[in-house]
């Protein structure tokens, strides 16, 4: 009776690993589906074919240079029947010297270099096309779902009154209360350690409009993100999203919605040179304005290039203006928030330096409100969600300019 009982006990603990492993497997083709559906939906694996010349880059990447009419954007249901403007239709007198700077501040910034791409030194793309980071195969599956897939999902919680976004550490110079038309800023360049692949380190501009919850966004700036890349290389991006992420926006030319306009600078592409420890501190100055005419959300880079533009069409509140400007870092982990921390590291994994400039910085933030011209804010604040694993400091008095350093780490003595 008992060895009957126990053959019984091995053939059901037979009949549950069996039923397991056909679960796996069922869940791994389901998976493998879901990914097919994704990669078919990709732009990206149509760019060769479409290409007019292609460069391969110094780093390894290769840049199709592609017409300018037969973009991703165009393939939005919404901008179907889209017309291409060419450049904004007004541009601030500000934008290319604003703010005379004293004879000091410019012998201070004359060390400072604005960087280019890593590309560029290979090849240029012809007039009426735009260039194109080409995707390897492997990285189409994430790529365009970065910040939708499961592994990036968001989730909300309230923690000392204060919402914040998990596996998300944000430090910030933050400025709310107006009509937000645009902003810029010079964010200096580093490569920070960057420790898992599903983790990235960004620094950027960004605008904000609508609740915490279901956002809309436009940022622009530069990231560190092995899974949308495929390597840790420091890269040009830009990214947008209606609802916070949760389904619509992506990086760069990904998915459809932003417009590109420029053939000079390649969205996805390696900034070179970046700035190292004790050497020159290179940086990229971007502006994001809306055109007073057309309502597109123009991305200028360096002051001369108008690289694009988001259509009104694809937003909401943000057709209409931002409610928030935010500068500064985001680091995304697993283990962000959590014991021990994630050592993705922000800046360039130093905390704020505000005496040598040894870590991440933002200097000359301005916003455009409904007046002219270009202005500093009337009201600044900081924020960071960690701030023993990532700091903030903001540098306001005694200066000529306003200056905001953030960065840090991660997991160190201070943030276990």
């Amino acid at each position: 009776m008992d060895w009957t009982l126990q053959r019984m006990r091995i053939f059901f603990l037979l009949f549950v690993i069996l039923s397991g492993f056909r679960f796996l497997e069922s869940a791994s083709i389901s998976r493998q589906k879901q990914l097919m559906k994704v990669a078919k939906k990709l732009i990206p694996r149509k760019i060769k074919k479409l290409a007019v010349k292609s460069i391969l880059s110094e780093d390894g990447d290769v840049i199709d240079c592609i017409d300018i009419y037969r973009q991703p954007a165009f393939h939005h249901r919404v901008l179907r029947n889209h017309t291409i403007q060419m450049v904004p239709s007004f541009t601030d007198p500000t934008t290319a010297g604003e703010m005379e700077a004293s004879t000091e501040q410019k012998k201070r910034e004359s060390a400072v270099t604005v960087t280019s791409q890593l590309w560029q030194r290979s090849g240029r793309c012809p007039k009426g096309t735009i260039p194109i980071r080409r995707t390897p195969r492997k990285e189409r599956m994430f790529q365009s779902n970065a910040r939708m897939n499961p592994r990036f999902s968001k989730r909300y919680e309230n923690s000392d009154m204060q919402l914040q976004l998990k596996n998300h550490s944000l430090a910030m110079l933050i400025t709310a209360g107006y009509r937000y038309l645009g902003a810029k800023g010079d964010i200096k360049v580093w490569n920070p350690f960057v420790e898992s692949d599903d983790d990235y380190s960004t620094s950027r501009v960004a605008l904000k409009s609508g609740p915490f919850r279901n956002y809309e966004a436009v940022e622009s700036g530069w990231a560190v993100n092995p899974r949308v890349y495929g390597d840790r290389q420091t890269r040009l991006y830009v990214y947008w999203t209606t609802d916070s992420g949760k389904k619509t926006g992506c990086f760069d030319l990904t998915c459809p919605g932003f417009v590109q306009t420029s053939s000079e600078i390649a969205l996805g592409a390696a900034i070179y040179p970046i700035s190292v420890p004790q050497g020159l501190p290179y940086q990229i100055t971007l502006y994001v304005f809306k055109d007073p005419r057309t309502n597109n959300w123009w991305v200028q880079y360096g002051e001369r290039i108008n690289i694009g533009y988001w259509p009104p069409d694809l937003f909401g509140m943000l057709s209409y203006h931002a409610e928030t400007v935010q500068w500064g870092g985001e680091v995304y982990s697993p283990r962000a928030g959590m014991h021990p921390h994630t050592a993705t590291a922000m800046g360039n994994g130093n905390f704020p330096d505000y005496i040598f400039g040894n870590s991440g910085w933002v200097k000359r933030m301005r916003v455009k409100q409904n007046a002219p011209g270009l202005r500093f804010p009337d009201w600044v604040d900081t924020f960071a969600d960690e701030y023993d694993c990532y700091g903030v400091w903001y540098v306001g008095d005694y200066v000529d300019d306003p200056e905001f350093y953030f960065g840090g780490p991660g997991r160190s003595y201070r943030c276990p």
